[in-house]
Protein backbone atom coordinates (compact mmCIF):
# COMPACT_ATOMS: atom_id res chain seq x y z
CA UNK A 1 0.00 0.00 0.00
CA UNK A 2 1.31 3.71 -0.96
CA UNK A 3 1.20 6.54 0.95
CA UNK A 4 -0.95 8.71 0.09
CA UNK A 5 0.42 12.04 2.09
CA UNK A 6 2.52 12.61 -0.87
CA UNK A 7 -0.63 12.87 -3.28
CA UNK A 8 -2.33 14.93 -0.76
CA UNK A 9 0.50 17.34 -0.37
CA UNK A 10 0.67 17.82 -4.22
CA UNK A 11 -2.82 18.29 -4.34
CA UNK A 12 -2.82 21.37 -2.68
CA UNK A 13 -1.05 23.37 -5.11
CA UNK A 14 -3.79 22.62 -8.13
CA UNK A 15 -6.55 23.41 -5.62
CA UNK A 16 -8.27 26.88 -6.25
CA UNK A 17 -8.15 29.34 -3.43
CA UNK A 18 -12.12 28.32 -2.12
CA UNK A 19 -10.56 24.49 -1.87
CA UNK A 20 -7.83 25.50 -0.09
CA UNK A 21 -9.82 27.62 2.93
CA UNK A 22 -12.40 24.72 2.39
CA UNK A 23 -9.48 22.34 3.37
CA UNK A 24 -8.48 24.00 6.37
CA UNK A 25 -11.63 24.25 7.70
CA UNK A 26 -11.60 20.39 7.64
CA UNK A 27 -8.31 20.43 9.64
CA UNK A 28 -8.58 22.87 11.82
CA UNK A 29 -11.85 23.26 12.59
CA UNK A 30 -12.29 26.86 11.77
CA UNK A 31 -12.04 29.58 9.33
CA UNK A 32 -8.61 30.46 7.57
CA UNK A 33 -6.98 33.54 8.66
CA UNK A 34 -6.80 36.18 5.51
CA UNK A 35 -3.20 35.39 4.88
CA UNK A 36 -2.17 34.66 0.87
CA UNK A 37 -2.31 31.40 -0.79
CA UNK A 38 1.50 30.24 -0.06
CA UNK A 39 0.97 30.77 3.48
CA UNK A 40 -2.73 28.53 2.74
CA UNK A 41 -0.54 26.16 1.38
CA UNK A 42 2.39 25.64 3.92
CA UNK A 43 0.43 25.33 6.85
CA UNK A 44 -2.32 22.89 5.45
CA UNK A 45 0.99 20.84 4.42
CA UNK A 46 2.53 20.94 8.01
CA UNK A 47 -1.42 20.21 9.01
CA UNK A 48 -1.31 17.08 6.94
CA UNK A 49 1.71 15.75 7.94
CA UNK A 50 0.99 16.81 11.59
CA UNK A 51 -2.17 14.44 11.41
CA UNK A 52 -0.75 11.64 9.59
CA UNK A 53 2.66 10.84 11.28
CA UNK A 54 2.06 13.08 14.38
CA UNK A 55 3.13 16.83 16.34
CA UNK A 56 6.53 18.27 17.46
CA UNK A 57 7.73 15.99 20.61
CA UNK A 58 7.27 17.49 24.08
CA UNK A 59 11.10 18.27 24.22
CA UNK A 60 10.76 20.13 20.91
CA UNK A 61 7.68 21.90 22.04
CA UNK A 62 9.47 22.84 25.40
CA UNK A 63 13.10 23.94 23.52
CA UNK A 64 10.71 26.79 20.71
CA UNK A 65 8.60 27.63 23.93
CA UNK A 66 12.09 28.50 25.95
CA UNK A 67 13.49 30.36 22.34
CA UNK A 68 10.43 32.38 22.34
CA UNK A 69 10.45 33.68 25.60
CA UNK A 70 14.35 34.30 25.06
CA UNK A 71 13.69 36.64 22.12
CA UNK A 72 10.24 38.15 23.47
CA UNK A 73 12.93 40.47 25.06
CA UNK A 74 11.23 44.11 25.09
CA UNK A 75 14.37 45.71 25.14
CA UNK A 76 15.48 46.18 21.29
CA UNK A 77 19.11 46.48 21.73
CA UNK A 78 19.18 43.48 24.18
CA UNK A 79 17.29 41.50 21.45
CA UNK A 80 18.79 42.56 18.64
CA UNK A 81 22.52 41.11 20.21
CA UNK A 82 20.50 37.86 21.13
CA UNK A 83 19.76 37.38 17.65
CA UNK A 84 22.82 38.29 15.78
CA UNK A 85 26.05 37.45 18.17
CA UNK A 86 24.52 35.61 21.36
CA UNK A 87 23.94 31.63 21.35
CA UNK A 88 20.60 30.34 22.74
CA UNK A 89 21.15 29.63 26.92
CA UNK A 90 22.41 26.66 27.99
CA UNK A 91 24.90 26.29 24.88
CA UNK A 92 28.66 25.57 26.19
CA UNK A 93 31.48 27.75 24.32
CA UNK A 94 34.89 26.05 24.23
CA UNK A 95 37.92 28.10 23.99
CA UNK A 96 41.80 27.04 24.26
CA UNK A 97 44.04 29.44 25.00
CA UNK A 98 47.56 29.09 25.99
CA UNK A 99 46.71 24.78 26.54
CA UNK A 100 44.30 25.89 29.01
CA UNK A 101 40.38 24.90 27.68
CA UNK A 102 38.15 27.24 28.96
CA UNK A 103 34.12 26.59 29.15
CA UNK A 104 31.54 29.21 29.29
CA UNK A 105 27.76 28.31 29.67
CA UNK A 106 25.51 30.65 27.97
CA UNK A 107 22.73 31.92 30.78
CA UNK A 108 19.57 33.71 29.63
CA UNK A 109 20.95 37.01 31.03
CA UNK A 110 24.52 36.26 30.33
CA UNK A 111 27.27 33.95 30.90
CA UNK A 112 29.38 31.96 33.18
CA UNK A 113 32.70 30.82 33.27
CA UNK A 114 34.42 29.07 36.63
CA UNK A 115 31.39 29.44 38.66
CA UNK A 116 31.10 33.62 38.34
CA UNK A 117 28.20 35.09 35.84
CA UNK A 118 29.86 37.99 33.21
CA UNK A 119 27.12 40.09 31.09
CA UNK A 120 29.52 39.60 28.27
CA UNK A 121 31.95 37.41 26.16
CA UNK A 122 34.56 40.17 25.97
CA UNK A 123 34.70 40.49 29.97
CA UNK A 124 35.42 36.66 30.25
CA UNK A 125 38.19 37.01 27.42
CA UNK A 126 39.95 39.80 28.64
CA UNK A 127 39.69 37.95 32.11
CA UNK A 128 41.46 34.69 30.48
CA UNK A 129 43.60 36.93 28.03
CA UNK A 130 44.87 39.91 30.63
CA UNK A 131 44.08 41.75 27.38
CA UNK A 132 41.00 43.58 26.02
CA UNK A 133 39.19 41.11 22.74
CA UNK A 134 36.33 40.93 21.38
CA UNK A 135 33.86 38.15 22.53
CA UNK A 136 32.33 36.62 19.86
CA UNK A 137 35.54 36.54 18.12
CA UNK A 138 37.87 35.39 20.90
CA UNK A 139 35.44 32.24 21.09
CA UNK A 140 34.66 31.50 17.73
CA UNK A 141 30.98 33.70 17.02
CA UNK A 142 32.18 35.71 14.67
CA UNK A 143 35.31 35.82 11.67
CA UNK A 144 37.81 38.78 11.12
CA UNK A 145 35.76 39.95 8.29
CA UNK A 146 32.81 39.97 9.93
CA UNK A 147 33.89 41.81 12.74
CA UNK A 148 35.42 44.74 10.58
Amino acid sequence: MTDPIPARLAALKTMSLRELKAEWCTLFGKEPPGYNRRFLESRLAYRIQELAYGGLKPETRKRLEALGEQFADRNITRRRIRDDVMPIAGTRLLREWQGVEHTVTVLADGYEWQGRPYRSLSAIARAITGTRWNGPLFFGLRNHRSAA
